[in-house]
């Protein structure tokens, strides 16, 4: 199994069925790809009690997804407040893609002395994908595949704590993107972009990568208002899930 198709089998793991308890990595995984699917937008109130029921767990398994999910800078507890969607400053949102500049200028730096023609096929077949995903005016699987992108390259590097750490970075990264989007801008990540890099990278041309890469990042943030904000959500609707009881099914969860 290709480091792509591992990723894609974690965002369709069917997890959320009526007949199979939940364990708390559950739980943390389906929010997880919520918040990396941008469909959980920052600042949004996780309360235990309808996130218990909308999933058939006890209140104890959630507070267990809740400290793995602070862990992993996502969610903010605060005591005597609960759990909501981590909102990031301004300042973080700089530092976050400056952080992200320096990694993966690292990463294709690294990836490019070392890459074979099997994983160069295999970029090729994921900007392809992309393409098609974006051609057929689906945004969010577009958007999926090209957060795969920026992980496989990561992984094909083969320098664990550099993966590590974009793990990190694109999962916060969505929550940048939904504070501060511009509604006038598309934000999305160029696809023409994706092809170069992997051009670069085939081509052995680690400069001109490293290059693509910080230009790519750069006008991704460029494309951020980080003045306007506006975050709502409701859960049931977030996760694509009716309560595991269908009796919560219309419940208003926020």
């Amino acid at each position: 199994m290709t480091a792509a198709q591992k990723s894609t089998a974690l965002r369709t793991s069917n997890i959320g069925k009526d007949d199979i308890p939940l364990s708390s990595d559950d739980v943390f995984s389906h929010v997880y790809q919520a918040i990396l699917d941008r469909r959980l937008p920052p600042g949004t109130k996780l309360r235990e009690v309808p996130l218990a029921e909308l999933f058939g767990v006890t209140r104890g398994t959630i507070r267990k997804a809740f400290t793995q999910l602070a862990n992993q800078k996502v969610i903010d507890l605060i005591p005597n407040r609960g759990a909501s969607v981590a909102y990031p400053t301004v300042e973080e949102s700089r530092d976050l893609f400056a952080a992200r500049r320096t990694i993966e200028s690292a990463i294709v730096e690294q990836l490019t002395s070392r890459v074979t023609k099997s994983q160069i096929r295999e970029l090729n077949a994921m900007v392809k994908r992309e393409n098609a995903a974006y051609d057929k005016g689906d945004t969010r699987e577009a958007l999926k595949l090209s957060v795969d992108f920026h992980r496989v390259l990561a992984t094909m590097a083969g320098n664990s704590v550099y993966a590590d750490f974009l793990e990190q970075l694109v999962t916060r990264t969505p929550l940048v993107v939904l504070a501060y989007r511009d509604p006038a801008q598309a934000t999305a990540c160029a696809n023409q972009d994706h092809q170069d890099l992997v051009t670069a990278i085939a081509a052995g041309d680690s400069v001109r990568a490293i290059n693509t890469m910080r230009c790519h990042l750069c006008n991704l943030e460029g494309q951020l208002d980080l003045k306007n904000s506006t975050p709502s959500s409701e859960l049931a609707a977030i996760f694509g899930l009716n309560a595991v009881s269908h009796r919560n099914a219309k419940r208003n969860l926020q």
